[in-house]
Parts: structure tokens; C-alpha cells; sequence
């Protein structure tokens, strides 16, 4: 599977579960069954590189103000949704991760930005496919502590003048 399969599969699924990352996990694994377990392997591990690629302080940040909180938890599955909402959200978050006050046409606070269970697709499916748990992936992990430079995320005044757009939109 290729990148582009990839966010297809992504892309197909989030449009049919019209947005609800729980509903877009299931249609995740029922499409990831239809394939071999290589593939289902393939797919996992664009899935990992990004999550792990999204693993940055100032993305963190922009959760932390998004959702009016980020745990690492919630940190962990806000990475998962955001790889669900596509290629065009999850690349121009990572290039500027005040652009997702853009970027993001609706936001329901009780679904929206908390995608766990997009992060145990493959694993289920390939669990379905072949009665075994994934192998290990074979890529780099990730770093233990996020890239970049650490965000104070009480400072209020801080994360306005970091995220303008993000806190004009989502916490005025």
C-alpha cells in the first residue's frame, strides 16, 4: 500500500462515517479485511509514521487550546483524529498548527478530536485477517519526549498570541 491508498482509504471512510472517527474506525476495519495482512501492515505503518510525526510541542499546543485541555492521552488520540480528517488537515497542521481553526469546516466538542479508536484499526483488522496480534512495524519509535519547543500550556496570554486564530475561534 502506497501513501496515497493510504489517505484514500482514510479520506473514503471519514466522507462515509460523515466525520465520526468512531463509525470511521469500524468502516476502517471492515475495508482493511477486504485486503491481505501485508497491506493491512502497510497501512499501520503510515499510520504509526504520522502519528509519531505529529508528536510536536506546538501541535500539542494547538490541541491543548482546540479541545480547552490536552492530557498525553487525549494528546495521543487527538494525533489519531487528526490523521483521520485527511491528508489536507494533518499536512497543513503540521506546517502551521494555528491553520486548523481553518481548516476544520465543523467541530463537535463530543466527537471531534479524540480518534483512539482510529489508532487500533489495522491492529483489529489484522487481528480478524490472520487470528494473530500485528508484529512489530519495523520503523523508528517515537521520540519520548515531542519535538520542538515545550509550550506553557497555563499561560493563557501565550497560547493566544501562539494560536490567534485557534483562540479568536475556540476560546472567545
Amino acid at each position: 500500500m502506497d501513501e496515497m491508498e493510504f489517505w484514500e482509504l482514510v479520506d473514503t471512510s471519514r466522507a462515509d462515517a460523515e466525520g465520526d472517527p468512531e463509525e470511521q474506525a469500524d468502516l476502517l476495519v471492515e475495508r482493511l479485511t477486504l485486503l491481505d495482512p501485508e497491506s493491512v501492515l502497510d497501512f499501520a505503518r503510515h499510520f504509526e509514521a504520522r502519528y509519531n510525526r505529529a508528536y510536536r510541542w506546538d501541535l500539542w499546543g494547538a490541541a491543548w487550546v482546540l479541545l480547552d485541555g490536552a492530557s498525553d492521552d487525549a494528546f495521543d488520540f487527538f494525533r489519531c483524529w487528526l490523521i483521520g480528517q485527511g491528508r489536507e488537515v494533518f499536512e497543513g497542521a503540521l506546517h502551521d498548527p494555528d491553520s486548523l481553526a481553518g481548516l476544520l469546516d465543523d467541530f463537535d466538542e463530543e466527537i471531534d478530536g479524540d480518534g483512539e479508536e482510529l489508532g487500533y484499526a489495522a491492529d483489529e483488522a489484522y487481528e480478524q485477517l490472520t487470528g494473530t496480534v500485528a508484529p512489530d512495524l519495523g520503523i523508528p519509535p517515537a521520540t519520548t519526549e515531542p519535538e520542538g519547543t515545550p509550550v506553557d500550556f497555563e499561560d493563557e496570554r501565550a497560547l493566544a498570541e501562539r494560536y490567534p486564530r485557534l483562540w479568536d475561534r475556540f476560546k472567545e
